[in-house]
């Protein structure tokens, strides 16, 4: 590939691109991350909104998990991290499960399921888990969980991944949608 070129399996994989963490997290970081992740269902809502079943079974891009697959695992993963961050917040650097989000995927719900359930409860739990880090003193950001694979991550970081994970799916579903004239 040419300098300056973008592959386009690339662009369908990152289509806001890649993530990008501050060196130090900051207040004004952890205020703009909350308030993405308050707005985060209401998007999603906006980028699924008149679907077919049919538009709902297409993948994003090839090899890609369908649009449906997408809303489950962000409701998947999004419950894990609000768990996981209510963890970090008790317990000394708790020990955190790895998951495997393609076998979560895989699974018969993660395929077929109706994606209401999902989206409702993207809507509760974007609220309680906003409603909790609004709570928090700025200095217990920076207190930290260990993921086997992924090692130690502050409370800040955990906050940042997932303001751009909602961001990042949402735009495979918008992309989609316009490559598609949907």
């Amino acid at each position: 590939m040419r300098e300056g070129t973008v592959c386009m399996d690339e662009d369908l994989r990152y289509p806001i691109g890649r993530l990008v963490l501050p060196k130090q997290v900051s207040e004004s970081h952890v205020e703009g991350w909350i308030r993405d992740l308050e707005e985060a269902p209401g998007l999603l809502r906006q980028a699924v909104a008149g679907l077919s079943d049919e538009q709902l079974d297409t993948p994003y891009r090839e090899g890609g998990w369908t649009v449906r697959q997408v809303i489950h695992h962000l409701m998947d993963s999004h419950m894990n991290s609000f768990i996981s961050m209510r963890l970090g917040i008790l317990e000394d650097q708790p020990v955190l499960r790895a998951t495997n989000v393609d076998a979560l995927a895989s699974l018969i719900d993660s395929k077929t399921a109706p994606i209401e359930p999902s989206l409702a409860v993207l809507d509760g739990l974007h609220t309680r888990w906003a409603l909790l880090l609004r709570s928090l003193a700025f200095e217990t950001y920076s207190r930290t969980t260990e993921t086997p694979g992924r090692g130690v991550r502050s409370l800040g970081v955990m906050l940042g991944i997932y303001s751009f994970h909602g961001k990042h799916h949402t735009a495979h579903i918008t992309a989609l949608r316009k490559r598609m004239g949907w």
